[in-house]
């Protein structure tokens, strides 16, 4: 049902009949932030939600409807002989949801379409405006946060729609549909089916690709150097240091090599001016430096400013987020939405970090009460930013309000997850408002002269913060692959001066190893896309989605490792459709799309020379290569869908090929050898399966002939002397494991069938490997005891039921019926008794099917959130983590002996946020679902007429209960 609230109206124009009140329908997107707003509207507004879109271009040809059918056009849902005119269908789902929309419509005098204020929300209002036709006067509601000044104010200043914005984002629109609709195809045909190309989906993985390319072709280096304690003499302190520790960083007169002087192929990048010290070397320089004379040459001390961070645009909230919380973006604006529905923060997707000067002076005057007049900005500090592809102006992610709330305040209210985030945004808002940090730094050199006759020079700095300024609120966090040190970290040295003497306490020689470029996480790739231009900040989310949910990339801990499928589709758009993927060109897409957005470009114009090729853009861009259609055209025939899905990784020690073959069940390793059985003839394939979890930079060519040992068809180890089949040990997508090869089905003697139908054709057993076990070396009676599973182990005397031992994908564990209980380890399968295993499932059964006796893998700190011990378990499903009432399953790339506290964390967390598992509900009997949305359409009409003095109608239970069971639908967001 509508929400609609008792207290008084913004305004109150009378309508033109009767002098009554005008009665007006507000439309949202979301039932919540419907919810929120009526109280704040008054009596004669009727709020409701469209929940998302209401209508969008064909999924797929079944949507299109029966007149476009015969159309060659018809399947991309646009009309490209029809200046781009996009056919709009309304979603099954959301017919009703319009009807109703109607109904109430046609009981009020102005309609409000109050969707949020970027280029999507303007494109809803549009959507809605087309579809439901309203004969009374429209306008466009606008508003930055949802509290009640911010909403009274947007329904007394309305405005009308923008045109240019809805152009904007249905070009959009309609280019992501051509180029999707267009390019897919050509994965599908080239690579494998259901794989998808999209405008900014295609750039971003071709940035993970580029990144594991980079790390593949890394060749580290070694350097030395030498790590010093020096004494400074006198008194020890706190605040000064008498221990201090320094660097070897020139030797006579040459500066000695750092990681940074050398390039991705381990060689120096200039061989001038730089020394670079090996082992031996350095040991021995170490060794001749004991005993001497060293002395500070120089010291060099500056003043140390530090302005504070520009208030959160959505793109640097969900990097701060993912460095602080270990939030990913789509986790950080499901949470940012829910706190912006609810009145919490302002509009979270902006790009800008702009403050409104009400804000500014809550911030400041929050600091003020918190931290003193002293720490606050002597002015209110506004941070100006000229943002590539910006979208229009918006604010800044703050909290709402000409006030702001304090976390402390708000903690009762917000679970724990919209509790941290709201901190985050609410403390560097704050900070933004506060004073710069100051400090020095310190540079001190230190010179002495080895036995041996080599000029050592030292190098130590310090840096120490006098005034905290914005720090004592805030401080961002450091990239963990960047490295580096956070903004209020100090290191402290000893007052020196010119010419004092200092003594070595240790002289330790230190080796390092250059280390390839880190892979991205969506933090860094967030960064990464902005700093190239790349889509719309608002959008990264829902792109790195897409990304993990199509397999391009997968997750290894937090870093993004891109699959052998993304190889091969990255290596296809590279070769044939080089400016689909180009940065700059899809920079340059953005500004164009921009220009319409400002009425500068026509729209038709603009996808005309895209398509069908034109004037328009840069010299080699689509439109002047022909256009899209011709460009997909021209190039499928010349795809040599082999080459393409055949990665070379390295030449073998014999000087042959070993390339990743991408194949339809998935990839595998191969190279060319001499045929066995004709050893002068062409050459074979060899072939080996490739590990699911093995990331691309690791397959060096050591792994890979390890890989060649257990060929495809597998390392033969015997028969299996009760059956006569063949066993073999096999490396599959899942892990090493054993099998049995059965012979072929007989044929039938008169008529050349086979007897048995291959639905019903027995499968061979299989047997997973223990984790003791080795591939290269498991013998047959090794797999003769896998292939043995499941071990009876005897039947329970109470229920009859048989007692199995089994290892699972998962891990050992024992079955009896339905009821599973994971053993401590392996070994148990075959040496648990009837008597142990009764004792097993006399115990209560702990969640995740984790027996009691087992210890834990792995023991950590304590849960940030509930205060409470973690542990590491190994369950039926593989190991967990656990604080005694939640657990959360190890994704992939968490590793048992090496995931931090905070990522264990991280997971309780997500799994407290999507709640309890859900049980399935038998299926009730379906109901008239017309004869429902016209009762609910009924109450609404009734509602929006008891707001007119010339209806009197009489309060019942009937329309409070159907006011409840209608607002208890779940909210959506915008999708």
């Amino acid at each position: 049902m509508a929400t609609r609230d008792r207290g008084a109206a913004p305004n109150s124009q009378a309508a033109p009949d009767q002098g009554r009140p005008l009665r007006r329908l507000v439309i949202v997107e979301s039932p919540t932030k419907a919810r929120k707003i009526a109280p704040y509207l008054g009596r004669n507004y009727v709020v409701e939600a469209s929940v998302g879109h209401i209508r969008d271009l064909p999924r797929g040809a079944a949507d299109v409807p029966a007149k476009y059918k015969g159309q060659d056009w018809a399947r991309l849902g646009v009309d490209v002989n029809n200046d781009f005119e996009p056919i709009y269908v309304i979603s099954p789902d959301k017919k009703a949801k319009v009807s109703e929309l109607k109904s109430l419509l046609a009981d009020v005098d102005e309609l409000y379409l109050a969707t949020d204020p970027d280029r999507e929300g303007e494109a809803i209002a549009w959507h809605l405006l087309e579809t439901l036709k309203p004969k009374v006067p429209v306008r466009r509601m606008v508003f930055h946060e949802i509290t009640e000044p911010a909403i009274r104010a947007a329904a007394a200043d309305t405005r009308d729609l923008d045109q240019d914005l809805v152009d904007a984002q249905e070009t959009r629109r309609i280019l992501d549909r051509l180029y999707g609709y267009e390019v897919s195809p050509v994965l599908w045909k080239k690579v494998m089916p259901k794989l998808s190309a999209g405008r900014v989906q295609s750039v971003a993985t071709r940035v993970i690709v580029r990144r594991e390319r980079e790390r593949m072709a890394f060749r580290s280096a070694e350097y030395w150097d030498i790590a010093a304690k020096l004494d400074a003499g006198g008194e020890n302190g706190d605040s000064n240091p008498r221990v201090f520790g320094a660097r070897l960083v020139q030797v006579d007169g040459a500066r000695v090599a750092t990681g940074r002087d050398f390039g991705p192929d381990g060689q120096l990048k200039t061989q001038s001016g730089v020394t670079v010290l090996d082992s031996a070397y350095a040991h021995r320089l170490a060794e001749s430096l004991h005993g001497v004379d060293l002395g500070v040459t120089s010291v060099e001390s500056k003043p140390y400013t530090r302005k504070p961070y520009a208030p959160f645009m959505t793109s640097t909230l969900q990097q701060e987020a993912a460095r602080k919380l270990r939030f990913t973006s789509e986790r950080t604006m499901r949470i940012a939405q829910r706190l912006y529905e609810n009145g919490y923060i302002t509009y979270m997707r902006t790009d800008s970090t702009t403050l409104s000067e009400s804000a500014i002076r809550a911030a400041r005057a929050q600091a003020t009460q918190l931290y003193g007049a002293e720490y606050v900005s002597p002015t209110p500090r506004q941070y100006n930013r000229k943002v590539k592809n910006a979208q229009e102006a918006h604010e800044a992610i703050r909290p709402s309000g000409d006030t702001f709330a304090t976390p402390g305040e708000l903690h009762a209210r917000l679970d724990n997850d919209e509790f941290r985030l709201y901190e985050l945004i609410w403390q560097r808002t704050v900070a933004s408002q506060m004073a710069d940090a100051r400090g020095t730094t310190l540079t001190v050199r230190i010179t002495g002269v080895a036995n041996t006759g080599e000029e050592c020079v030292f190098s130590a700095s310090g840096r120490t913060i006098t005034f905290a300024g914005f720090l004592k609120a805030y401080v961002e966090s450091v990239d963990e692959e960047a490295g580096g040190q956070s903004d209020d970290a100090e290191s402290r040295l000893p007052a020196l001066s010119e010419g004092q003497n200092v003594t070595a306490v240790e002289l330790n020689p230190d080796g390092h190893t250059t280390n390839p470029p880190p892979r991205f996480t969506e933090a860094s790739l967030v960064k990464a896309l902005e700093e190239l231009g790349i889509g719309r900040p608002s959008t990264y989310a829902s792109i790195i989605k897409t990304i993990l949910d199509r397999g391009y990339v997968y997750k290894r801990g937090s870093a993004l490792v891109p699959s052998w499928v993304a190889f091969a589709v990255v290596g296809l758009l590279e070769a044939y459709f080089g400016r689909l993927v180009d940065f700059d060109f899809t920079a340059a897409m953005e500004d164009d799309l921009d220009a319409i957005a400002g009425g500068r470009e026509q729209r038709g114009n603009w996808l005309s020379s895209f398509y069908f090729g034109g004037e328009n853009g840069v010299e080699g861009s689509v439109a002047r290569s022909g256009g899209l259609k011709k460009m997909v055209g021209e190039q499928l025939d010349d795809i040599d869908a082999r080459v393409i899905n055949s990665i070379k990784l390295f030449s073998d020690s014999e000087g042959r090929d070993v390339v990743v073959r991408v194949g339809r069940f998935g990839p595998y390793l191969e190279r060319m050898v001499a045929n066995p059985d004709d050893p002068q003839g062409d050459p074979v394939s060899q072939r080996a399966n490739l590990p699911d979890e093995l990331p691309p930079d690791e397959l060096t060519p050591e792994v890979a002939e390890k890989l060649f040992s257990t060929p495809q068809e597998g390392r033969r180890l015997g028969t299996d002397p009760a059956t006569g089949h063949e066993i073999v040990a096999k490396e599959g997508r899942f892990g090493p494991y054993v099998t049995e090869i059965l012979p072929e089905p007989a044929e039938d003697a008169d008529t050349g069938a086979k007897k048995t139908k291959k639905a019903a054709a027995p499968k061979p057993r299989t047997g997973s490997l223990f984790k003791s076990m080795d591939l290269s070396t498991i013998t047959l009676d090794d797999a003769l005891k896998l292939l043995s599973l499941p071990r009876v182990v005897g039947v329970d005397p109470e229920s009859g039921d048989e007692i199995t031992a089994q290892n699972g994908r998962y891990g050992p564990y024992l079955k009896k019926g339905t009821d599973s209980r994971s053993l401590a380890g392996e070994e148990q399968i075959f040496s648990v008794t009837l008597e142990e295993a009764l004792k097993i499932y006399a115990e209560p059964k702990r969640r995740g099917g984790q027996a009691a006796s087992a210890a834990p893998l792995r023991e950590l700190g304590i849960d940030a959130a509930t205060q409470k011990p973690m542990v590491i378990k190994d369950g039926r499903f593989g190991p967990y983590v656990t604080d005694g009432e939640t657990n959360a399953s190890l994704r992939k790339g968490d590793e048992v002996e090496s995931i931090t506290d905070e990522r264990a964390s991280e997971l309780l967390a997500d799994r407290r946020a999507r709640g309890p598992v859900k049980k399935t509900a038998k299926k009730a009997a379906k109901k008239a679902p017309a004869k429902k949305a016209a009762s609910k359409t009924a109450a609404k009409k009734a509602a929006i007429k008891a707001t007119d003095p010339t209806n009197v109608v009489k309060k019942g239970t009937t329309k409070k209960a159907a006011a409840k069971k209608a607002a208890k639908k779940a909210s959506a967001s915008k999708s």
